[in-house]
């Protein structure tokens, strides 16, 4: 039966029962209705005739007049026609045969005999009539109570079929919907063995089958999934656990997910163990697990003594985003992303840092050997430049020229290489001294004072007085400041001008060298401090080795200061670094 009709038939049985409690009710009030209207109508009609007879016997004089005679008359008609208890017919009867006397015009002692036995009947009558009243009134109570105890009976039990319905009926579909939802909650906890078993052929039924059908679906398709998961699971480990690289990764809690053999040995932990611990816990007791941890992604390699000896880690960090999800209230699914983790990932360089070591050592050795013989021969090219040696002619003055430029220009880059190489090996010794700005600067200027003669720049230092010291070397930083100033002589025409500013900002003091060239394109600036970079030349200026601001910036950084470049293409280009302000 379907539930439709179910509910139909239930709601069909309340209306039985509303009518048929309705029509008892209707029965049993109009039995007393009718009781009511028998005593009022019947009994009482015939107290109202006696009592207007005796009336008028009572208000008219013997003999009788005529309008007396015939109301008498009409009252004793009615109440004629009126008769209703036994022994009423008979007194009627006696008081019409006296009435008869009363109205024959007898003597006086005859009428006023009539009159009493009239009087005496209407007694008789009222009598009868009272006492029909009172059996009548009775029988009507006992009507009203047997009535009344019907009513109650017929209350009682729709009240307990209601009462038994309400009950039970909502369970007819609560019970159910109940299920499903139990059901459905062990479908979300992946409780896939679930089942409905309703008997009957309604809708529950139909649905309870479609439910175990779907169930049957998601199991089989949750096992299939689930093999394919843990397959690519054990696929995703096993390449992690080859790579030589070593991996940690974490949860968004924090908690470790997975690490591979090679980050075990490194950090000295058991693989198998440290899966779901938090990893700030673990970083209380292991302090390299800590160092990494905390450490920014940066150029700078970690230090690891591993595979019994000093080996160097790149770290790399790894954000986990995975796609989420959001329904917005006007149906539409909105993606977005979150994070569900990070992967750390300690890249051992450590053959690449001893194959730039080697190379910086060969650098540096190479340098070493060749600025001896470099300058052997600067010193005998000023011989041949001397007149007691021997007169040259133009041509051969012009070739030693070139040639006297060339060893310049090689032994400032076997110098700049062996610089470079003290930085790399970590071998670079700063002398730090409390050092007044402008004696750096005039130290520098003086230095390229000549070649700026040369070319006919003026040189223009801006600065103001009183400045604070800086604790710097005072060398390494006026080497800085010589190589700003030989790149922008070197890239500025004749007659023109470059500025030297000095100037304190906040906590620092503020270097900088601005000439008037055709400056440097946006797409090379970032990349002017790297090693061995050059900016594109048009052939007239001869480019350096690119290792001078390279170097510089290894200076500076090294005295804790900043330096960078401003330049935009037609206006020129202003160099500068800061340096911190001693107290």
């Amino acid at each position: 039966m379907k539930i439709k009709t179910k509910l139909r038939l239930g709601f069909g049985f309340l209306f039985v029962v509303v009518l048929f409690f309705g029509a008892i009710s209707l029965y049993y009030m109009n039995r007393i209705s009718v009781s009511a209207k028998v005593i009022l109508k019947d009994n009482y009609e015939t107290l109202s005739y006696t009592r207007a007879m005796r009336a008028i016997l009572d208000e008219q004089e013997l003999p009788l007049n005529t309008a007396a005679i015939n109301s008498f008359k009409d009252n004793l008609d009615k109440e004629k026609r009126n008769v209703t208890e036994k022994g009423e017919a008979e007194a009627v009867q006696q008081i019409a045969d006296s009435f008869a006397v009363l109205s024959a015009g007898t003597s006086r002692e005859d009428q006023k005999q009539a009159v009493a036995r009239i009087r005496a009947q209407l007694t008789d009558i009222d009598g009868l009539n009272m006492a029909a009243i009172v059996r009548k009134n009775e029988k009507a109570q006992a009507a009203v109570e047997k009535a009344s105890l019907y009513l109650v009976t017929a209350a009682s039990f729709c009240f307990l079929v209601l009462f038994s319905f309400i009950v039970n009926f909502p369970g007819f579909v609560a019970n159910p919907l109940r299920e499903f939802s139990e059901a459905i909650r062990e479908i979300g906890r992946k409780n896939y063995k679930q089942r409905l078993v309703f008997n009957g052929t309604d809708e529950f039924a139909e649905l309870a089958s479609s439910f175990n059908e779907m169930v049957a679906q998601l199991n089989k398709w949750e096992n299939s999934n689930l093999a394919k998961l843990q397959s690519e699971k054990l696929r995703i480990e096993a390449i992690i656990e080859q790579m030589q690289d070593a991996i940690i990764g974490l949860n968004e809690k924090q908690e470790i997910l997975f690490i591979n053999k090679v980050a075990a040995l490194v950090l000295n932990l058991n693989e198998g163990q440290v899966i779901g611990l938090n990893v700030k816990d673990l970083m209380k007791k292991n302090d390299l697990l800590s160092r990494i941890m905390t450490n920014e992604q940066g150029s700078q390699p970690i230090k690891i003594y591993a595979d019994d000896k000093e080996s160097y880690f790149q770290l790399e960090k790894r954000e986990i985003i995975v796609p989420e999800y959001e329904q917005q209230e006007s149906d539409v699914i909105r993606q977005s992303s979150r994070t569900a983790g990070m992967v750390f990932i300690l890249k051992n360089i450590t053959q690449f840092k001893e194959l730039d070591e080697a190379k910086t050592n060969f650098i540096a050795t190479v340098s070493h050997e060749l600025k001896t013989p470099i300058s052997s021969i600067k010193m005998s090219i000023k011989l041949l430049d001397d007149k007691r040696v021997g007169e040259m002619n133009t041509e051969q003055k012009q070739l030693l020229e070139h040639v006297k430029d060339d060893c310049s220009r090689l032994l400032k880059i076997t110098s700049e290489l062996l610089d470079l190489a003290q930085v790399e090996t970590g071998n670079l010794q700063l002398n730090f001294v409390k050092a007044d700005p402008s004696e750096i600067v005039t130290y520098a200027l003086n230095a390229v004072r000549f070649q700026a003669e040369q070319k006919s720049i003026q040189l223009e230092l801006a600065t103001q007085a009183g400045l604070p010291f800086v604790s710097a070397d005072v060398e390494k930083t006026a080497w800085v400041l010589i190589n700003f100033l030989s790149n922008a002589l070197r890239y500025s025409g004749e007659k023109s001008k470059v500025v030297i500013q000095l100037e304190e900002k906040g906590k620092n003091i503020e270097f900088s060298v601005r000439d008037f060239g055709k400056g440097i394109d946006e797409q090379y600036q970032k990349r002017l401090f790297d090693r061995y970079f050059q900016v594109p030349t048009d052939g007239n200026n001869k480019s350096g080795s690119g290792l001078g601001l390279a170097i510089s910036k290894d200076f500076i950084e090294a005295e804790n200061g900043r330096i960078w470049v401003e330049s935009e293409m037609g206006e020129g280009s202003r160099f500068c670094f800061s340096l911190p302000i001693v107290g």
